[in-house]
């Protein structure tokens, strides 16, 4: 009388390891770029907030400010994935700018957010 194994062979255990490595191959960089996308809206929100600092410093002092101290001195966003800076302020304008840093660097689509006083937000494909 034959013995019969139970269990998998080698062969098969190949085939699942071959058919993970390709589903993983395929998912995560639809994950990558997912998770760089969540924290774009860090950087976003984050001008948005520093925007509306600047309009209440030009209520209070008919200018804007080219000193983040006076809108929050907040220089990086909550998480670290974004810079945050005043890049021209006058009388009548400012500029906003959110530049990626650590794990937002490999961000090449988007490595500068932009918010300026006329409300333009650039590149328009990160907004």
């Amino acid at each position: 009388m034959k013995k019969q194994l139970n269990g998998f062979t080698l062969i098969e255990l190949m085939i699942v390891l071959a058919i993970i490595g390709i589903i993983s191959a395929i998912a995560f960089p639809s994950y990558r770029q997912h998770i760089r996308e969540s924290n774009r809206s860090e950087a976003h929100s984050e001008l948005l907030r520093v925007a509306d600092l600047q309009e209440r410093f030009y209520l209070q002092n008919n200018t804007y400010t080219p000193n983040m101290a006076d809108v929050g001195n907040k220089l990086v966003t909550d998480n670290g994935f974004y810079n945050m800076a005043i890049t021209a302020a006058n009388s009548s304008t400012y500029s906003l700018t959110a530049t990626a840093v650590n794990g937002q660097v490999d961000d090449t689509a988007c490595p500068v957010i932009s918010l300026n006083s006329a409300g333009q937000k650039t590149p328009a494909q990160c907004w």
